[in-house]
């Protein structure tokens, strides 16, 4: 099923007016989260004016580059990214958002082609210390900036995290906030990153409200994923 377009304009009404309300003079960008999504689903929204996608997975977003790279789409990886993939991560994607310890950063800068820009790179940040989750602890993000900042075929744009889902949206808020005193606290040592990535389809208004200046939406704005299908073969 395509996305509709008014779901996209609903979407970035929302972030006109969230983005509004902190008084900041630009509006969060929406990342369009396209794991599970036909190229045919992602060209439908490409055709609505959103240009931004987010995949989790190198193999699955491969195919979906190629077959729409005369779209001129700009492609976020945001899972969690095996040093190994990271040769195939460098060339293909324009952002890596899930970058968490200095050795991935060592392997995109490797991987990154000379003639491309740099790659933009946001850490992630495991801001509520859950077990399951991947990113760096927050007292390690300098050292891990100042990493991907020495390498001159990355370019530092600042942090990415996942809060926990907690249903009290209010300490959803609390690991908002904390990642936006880590922000403010980056930004005074690398005056020049500017991305903030939290918040999905469910908190991303809070997350707006809480300094977010990119937030990550899937399910909104192409609809539920379909379930899974059992192969009793």
């Amino acid at each position: 099923m395509e996305p509709e377009p008014k779901a996209l304009a609903d979407i970035l009404l929302a972030l006109e007016n969230a983005s509004r309300a902190t008084a900041r003079p630009a509006m969060a960008r929406l990342l369009a989260v396209s794991k599970t999504r036909s190229p045919t689903e992602i060209a439908a929204l490409a055709a609505s004016g959103q240009c931004a996608f987010g995949e989790n997975y190198v193999q699955e977003a491969l195919p979906k580059i190629d077959a729409l790279r005369s779209l001129g789409l700009e492609w976020h990886l945001i899972g969690h990214l095996q040093s190994n993939k990271a040769d195939l991560a460098a060339r293909a994607f324009d952002w890596v958002q899930s970058v968490d310890r200095p050795k991935l950063a060592s392997a995109l800068a490797r991987g990154r082609p000379a003639d491309l820009p740099p790659l933009n790179v946001l850490l992630q940040v495991n801001i509520d210390d859950e077990a399951s989750k991947h990113g760096c602890r927050p007292p390690d993000v300098d050292a891990l900036a100042d990493a991907v900042a020495a390498e001159p075929r990355l370019r530092l744009r600042g942090l990415m995290a996942i809060p926990a889902p907690h249903e009290d949206m209010a300490r959803r808020r609390e690991a908002f906030r904390a990642m936006r005193t880590l922000f403010d606290g980056l930004q005074a040592r690398h005056p020049g990153i500017d991305t903030l990535s939290m918040g999905m389809s469910e908190d991303f208004v809070p997350a707006i409200e809480e300094g977010a200046t990119m937030v990550r939406i899937g399910s909104a704005l192409f609809g539920a994923r379909p379930p899974k299908q059992e192969n009793n073969a």
